[in-house]
């Protein structure tokens, strides 16, 4: 079901497959998420739960039982069910059922709020453990926006410009998916701007950072500084990654609660990099907001 949500001159559509927020349009009806043409990639803007990226061979240790899950985990594929809704918001739920609890033995509530503010939206994640074990979850979004944004423009004119100058490796998958401590690249050197290039994606595929001191990443045109900020200042891990050697139009912005797996995880659930555990009852919420630059 498609939920249309309107505040000012802005709409915005709501999914309830994925419970994804599959549109932006601004007043001059400027659209900002990707359309999801499989030509290059079917993805929109999936949410990313209980896990972000892959497990080392598909698999997790829970309990000291073994269990398979695909790269992302199984809340992008999920029927959610809408629990609130208003003019500029909608609130989207996903409960446990016998399909995610053969890949992940918990009950439990995801709740995924979009909510339109004045000049873009807020997306929250809220995390509720209804079981009675400690309950381990990763989140994250992948929210891909369109690249180029203004006709006659390209992918290349196009800058990530962040907060405040960074001193920042970017950690890169290996060709099995798994993330390496010692596989790095050089990306940030006291500067603030990552210039867009198919050629790196091509290379290397995800640039993926830990630790960044900056709150906000902005997505902009090199002359007319128009484009979206995201502000990622809840999470801990922030990715960007478009599909390579397709010169695909479109930069995807993830902010991530967790990580794929390190070629030398444990393979326990719980010790995989900024997982969280919620006792009995439990609940966490993160969120980020998308604001439009004009």
């Amino acid at each position: 079901m498609r939920i249309t949500l309107r505040r000012g001159g802005l709409t915005a559509e709501a999914e309830t497959m994925g419970g994804e927020l599959v549109s932006l349009r601004d007043r001059q009806d400027t659209e900002y998420i990707w359309n999801g043409d499989p030509a290059y990639w079917p993805g929109r803007n999936p949410v990313l739960f209980p896990i972000v990226g892959g497990l080392k061979g598909g698999k997790i240790s829970i309990g000291g039982e073994t269990y398979e899950m695909g790269r992302h985990g199984f809340a992008r594929q999920s029927q959610f069910t809408l629990r609130e809704r208003g003019e500029d918001f909608a609130e989207l739920e996903l409960r446990e059922n016998p399909d995610t609890l053969r890949q992940y033995p918990f009950p439990f509530s995801l709740r995924v709020r979009h909510q339109l503010l004045e000049d873009g939206f807020a997306t929250s994640f809220t995390v509720t453990n209804t079981g009675t074990l400690p309950m381990p979850f990763c989140v994250g979004a992948h929210t891909a926006f369109r690249c180029p944004l203004e006709e006659g423009a390209a992918f290349e004119d196009y800058r990530l410009v962040f907060e405040q100058p960074e001193e920042a490796d970017a950690i890169l998958p290996g060709a099995d998916g798994c993330l390496c401590h010692d596989r790095r690249e050089a990306v940030l050197r006291g500067e603030d701007t990552i210039p867009l290039d198919h050629g790196v994606y091509d290379r290397i595929d995800t640039l993926i950072f830990e630790g960044l001191r900056s709150r906000t990443v902005k997505l902009v045109h090199k002359d007319s500084g128009r484009g979206v900020q995201m502000d990622v200042s809840q999470f801990p891990m922030l990715a960007f990654w478009t599909k390579p050697n397709t010169r695909a139009p479109y930069i995807c912005m993830e902010p991530w609660q967790g990580c794929a797996a390190y070629d030398n995880e444990s393979g326990r659930f719980e010790d995989k990099p900024h997982c969280i555990t919620l006792a009995a009852g439990e609940s966490r919420t993160l969120t980020y907001t998308v604001s439009i630059v004009e």
